[in-house]
């Protein structure tokens, strides 16, 4: 059940803008989304109806959801009356720093105004704002229909209460809200997940093993357990003594480079990259990768309806 009421605008129609829309849909807000391209705009309700199919939906909640969500030419029709704004355009500083330059000249100045990015600095995004209090970040993980956590980032200027009601907001929309605190890049989800990929490209780069063995390897092993023990449950359930000898023994041998590794800059240099090209560190097929798709899905609404029961 909705605590209240609000009217969300969403600045962005695309693979974020629709999940986060319908999301919020879903839980009984009134949302308006736009998009500056036509075809965008065209298209969302079909991508929203095919992203609820695919989550199980029934005909009902489609059109439920469908009804509560209204498609909009401009970013001033959208934000005109809007109490939050989530803005979900491509992560490049120069367009979100215009996008919401134009949502501030027509949104109500009490408006709450969230920026969804993976891992650019919040304080950055919102620094030419006039009122920058009422900001925020909001990082949605892909898809975001399917993943429960939505990091809340607060900003050096960020009012408290802001923070709060955004926190909120998410959890009664069925979201697993986190608050982060710091406005570092990568917030807390991508630097824990990078920190892994940092060194899984490292094995591979060294030739320690091929990249599907380390695919199988965290899949057959302690990714089975990440979903219900976190890295510092784990840490306490060995034991923190147990923990302090093996970085003792391991950390100094870590990839520890500053910038990109040079392997993955080779494999963007030669066009290897990945799935949307048929090959990165492993070959596919568009078949191979429509499966991988699939299950991930799959996996997702399992996982779901599992941890709900």
């Amino acid at each position: 059940m909705v605590a209240k009421k609000q009217q969300i605008a969403v600045i962005g129609a695309g693979l974020m803008g629709h999940g986060i829309a319908l999301t919020l849909a879903k839980a009984g807000q009134y949302v308006t989304i736009t998009d500056p391209f036509q075809e965008a705009r065209a298209t969302v309700s079909d991508r929203i109806r095919h992203s609820m199919s695919a989550m199980g939906d029934d005909e009902a909640t489609i059109a439920g959801a469908l009804k509560m969500i209204e498609i909009l030419d401009t970013t001033a029709e959208a934000v005109r009356g809007a109490d939050v704004v989530f803005e979900a355009a491509p992560e490049k500083l120069a367009l979100k720093q215009k996008i919401f330059a134009e949502i501030e000249a027509h949104a109500p100045d009490t408006c709450i105004l969230a920026s969804n990015t993976s891992v650019m600095p919040i304080t950055q995004i919102m620094s030419k704002l006039r009122l920058k209090n009422r900001a925020v970040g909001t990082h949605w993980w892909n898809p975001p229909h399917l993943i429960p956590l939505v990091e809340v980032v607060k900003t050096e200027w960020t009012d408290p209460k802001v923070a709060q009601d955004m926190f909120d907001l998410l959890a009664d929309a069925g979201k697993t809200p986190v608050m982060v605190e710091k406005d570092v890049p990568g917030f807390i989800g991508n630097r824990l997940q990078h920190a892994l990929w940092r060194e899984a490209v490292s094995l591979v780069e060294n030739g320690i093993c091929e990249a599907e063995d380390v695919d199988t390897v965290v899949k057959s092993c302690f990714g089975r357990r990440l979903a219900v023990l976190g890295p510092l449950e784990n840490a306490d359930l060995v034991g923190t003594d147990l923990t302090l000898d093996i970085h003792e023994n391991v950390l100094h041998d870590l990839e520890s480079r500053q910038g990109p590794s040079p392997y993955l800059e080779k494999l963007v240099a030669e066009g290897r990259l990945g799935m949307k090209s048929g090959q990165g560190f492993r070959k596919w097929t568009d078949e191979e990768a429509d499966a991988v798709r699939a299950k991930v899905t799959s996996h997702l609404r399992k996982l779901e309806t599992i941890l709900e029961n």
